[in-house]
């Protein structure tokens, strides 16, 4: 418990113990607590450490930007979206009132369905991902944190998500995921546009 700068518990000390010894009896080849190999360990752990303290300080700090943008307060009261994924969406897609429509908004960061026809055949629907890469993997983990933290409060990307895997032809998880992305998209893009905070009993209407 004072090897780590975190607060755990007494078991869940015992628990990590357990496991740092088991790894240590499995390790092969096992070295001394002076070795070089151990040394270089001890040096990347700190350094690692260090990053992780350097990353928690930017990332305050960018949130305390963010929080002067009329947006953040409408994109954090959607359940699911964190002070930090807010900033980061808006670092990445900006103005978002800069796009006449939500279509445009898929496009600019890559999420819009290219769909190949020849003649009666009609190919598998693939996004174009010719857009914003960094927005569109911050618009994937949003999902999926909305997907974990589902119980927190209803959403109802979480329910187009598990309608879409329990339908007659089940959508695989991905597929399922990036039409969440692009349902996320639209419904954002309306609170941005017309100043409004989430509401789950209005997500009716949002989808039409």
């Amino acid at each position: 418990m004072k090897s780590t700068s975190k607060r755990i518990s007494e078991n869940r000390a015992k628990q990590k113990a357990s496991q740092i010894i088991e790894y240590a009896i499995e390790s092969y080849p096992a070295v001394s607590s002076s070795s070089v190999q151990t040394q270089k360990v001890q040096y990347y752990a700190r350094q690692l450490l260090q990053l992780l303290v350097e990353k928690e300080k930017v990332s305050k700090q960018m949130i305390e930007k963010a929080k002067q943008l009329p947006e953040f307060e409408l994109l954090i009261s959607f359940p699911g979206i964190s002070d930090i994924s807010a900033t980061l969406f808006i670092g990445e897609i900006g103005d978002l009132s800069q796009f006449s429509n939500h279509i445009k908004v898929n496009a600019f960061i890559g999420i819009d369905i290219h769909r190949y026809q020849s003649g009666k055949y009609v190919g598998q629907d693939h996004i174009n991902k010719r857009g914003n890469p960094k927005g569109r993997k911050i618009l994937y983990f949003i999902v999926r944190n909305m997907i974990l933290q589902q119980k927190a409060a209803p959403n109802h990307i979480v329910d187009y998500y598990y309608k879409l895997k329990k339908q007659p032809h089940p959508k695989k998880d991905k597929v399922a995921v990036v039409a969440c992305m692009n349902k996320l998209l639209k419904c954002i893009y309306s609170m941005v546009r017309n100043n409004t905070k989430y509401d789950y009993s209005h997500t009716v209407s949002v989808d039409q």
